[in-house]
């Protein structure tokens, strides 16, 4: 039986809906389970299939105690009609390169892709204690895009509430509107006086404050769960579209069943390029994950020296998303690599709470470099690429795919094996940074930036992002870090 327990130590076991459910263990580690990688995908039978039977596949072995139907349901809900195209994430040639785009969901990010299903895994979950009148209040720290993605996703969902926190100033103006404009009677968005990792590290603690927790659980039958990667309801949707790369190359027979693939990834919390690892683990033919990090290069320079230093200025760049210098889904990679050990995985995150860095043992950087490559782009190079893109390939990126590209034509690509850049949001999300890198007007409003764009590449602009300039704002919020406390106590008796 399959059964999940922290990183921190192995006295859990819980269920795979237990543990969404959760959110996060009680000793402030991530839940990971020891069966992940008996039981393999088939990597034949992949092509010809839809990404819905590839997730029924994936999921069926990653959350086995979902039955077939109820995986069935949460898929058939999760990727229908709100994808505006039938692949879900579909795989376009990049000259000799490839880029699967991740970003054709409700919100035009690829937090989409497990944010559309995580709800629908969560209705399906029961309350520990039988507690028949118990909800769930999702609290979330965000970077950009995970907010509204959740939102989206948890907007009226029934016996549920969500607050979601962001850096004031350090978001998009676009991707701040998508929040402050959400609609639902069960949503909250608040601005946090501080950066990304202040408010993660808040909720964090929010999730471990017992005191906290048992007055809300008490007063208003609310039990807080995340919907950050984190958890790991949202991290193993992610694992899916790896898979299905994989497939859609199987059918432009650019590889053969078997063939390894290389992975380049954009990311600041390492979820994303994790889920690749997790693919790997079901049997996908990985040969490489590249990590491509901005300015905020923590990952960079963990995965060449193997200390993990998160004291070091914290740069506001072009894309923010990736603005992190916390990296949470570390842990997870950490458990595995060192042939789970979770007394290693306890020493390392106190160290880095006590300390603020760690340094993992030589023959585990060795065993972690052997798989995960990496490499980082400033400001300048985002530009070029974005520019450099358009005008080799006739295909325009967003900021944070930018940094991927970099880091992709600065590596030799080895003969025979595919590369597969993961295109994580519409460069419409961040009209003003793009035009800048195009040359195009870039003075007047986000909206004005985005006209001006699709005039000049004759791209369209998803309409959910033009919209935006008539909607009401609804959340006005903000809070000082200190506050976020109360402000989760306020909404989990508003739901």
């Amino acid at each position: 039986m399959t059964t999940f327990h922290s990183t921190r130590g192995t006295d859990d076991a819980l269920t795979s809906k237990q543990a969404i459910r959760k959110g996060i263990a009680d000793d402030g580690g991530l839940f990971v389970t020891d069966q992940l990688g008996e039981s393999k995908v088939d990597i034949a039978t992949l092509q010809g299939k839809t990404y819905q039977q590839i997730a029924q596949d994936v999921l069926g072995l990653l959350l086995p105690d979902f039955t077939a139907q109820e995986l069935g349901e949460c898929i058939a809900e999760a990727y229908g009609a709100q994808w505006d195209d039938e692949r879900i994430t579909p795989l376009k040639p990049l000259g000799d390169d490839y880029v699967m785009e991740l970003f054709h969901g409700p919100t035009c990010a690829f937090k989409d892709v497990a944010l559309q299903i995580l709800p629908r895994f969560m209705a399906r979950t029961t309350p520990a204690d039988g507690d028949a009148d118990e909800r769930i209040m999702i609290v979330t720290a965000t970077s950009g895009d995970t907010g509204k993605a959740a939102l989206a996703g948890f907007a009226d969902a029934p016996g549920t509430g969500i607050t979601v926190f962001y850096p004031e100033g350090r978001v998009s103006k676009v991707q701040e509107l998508q929040m402050t404009t959400q609609s639902g009677d069960n949503v909250h968005v608040c601005a946090v006086r501080g950066n990304f990792d202040d408010a993660q590290s808040t909720v964090k603690e929010i999730f471990a404050d017992t005191e906290l927790n048992a007055c809300i659980a008490q007063e208003d039958h609310v039990v807080l769960s995340s919907a950050n990667s984190i958890n790991v309801g949202r991290l193993v949707p992610q694992v899916v579209y790896y898979f299905s790369a994989y497939a859609q190359l199987l059918e432009r027979q650019a590889i053969n069943v078997g063939d390894e693939v290389d992975f380049v990834v954009p990311t600041g919390n390492f979820g994303d390029v994790l889920a690749g690892y997790y693919a790997k683990m079901l049997g996908l033919p990985v040969r490489q994950l590249v990590v491509a990090s901005d300015r905020n290069n923590v990952l960079f320079d963990f995965l060449t020296t193997g200390t993990y230093n998160r004291k070091r200025p914290f740069y506001e760049t072009t894309s923010p998303s990736m603005d992190i210098l916390v990296s949470s889904n570390l842990e997870r990679m950490l458990y595995y690599m060192s042939e789970k050990d979770p007394r290693l995985v306890t020493y390392l995150m106190n160290d880095l709470s006590q300390w603020g860095a760690y340094e993992v043992p030589p023959q585990l950087l060795m065993r972690i470099r052997e798989l995960f490559a990496t490499g980082w782009a400033d400001e300048a190079q985002v530009s070029r690429m974005i520019a450099d893109c358009w005008k080799d390939h006739g295909y325009v990126l967003d900021p944070h795919t930018a940094c991927g590209y970099f880091v992709m034509t600065q590596m030799p690509a080895e003969p025979g094996t595919p590369r597969v850049l993961l295109s994580t949001a519409s460069p419409y999300k961040f009209p003003r940074t793009v035009n800048e890198a195009l040359g195009l007007e870039s003075d007047g409003t986000d909206f004005e930036c985005m006209d001006g764009l699709s005039e000049a590449t004759g791209t369209t602009v998803p309409p959910m992002l033009r919209e935006l300039d008539e909607a009401p704002v609804r959340f006005r919020d903000c809070v000082e870090v200190s506050d976020m406390g109360h402000y989760v106590e306020q909404c989990a008796g508003n739901i």
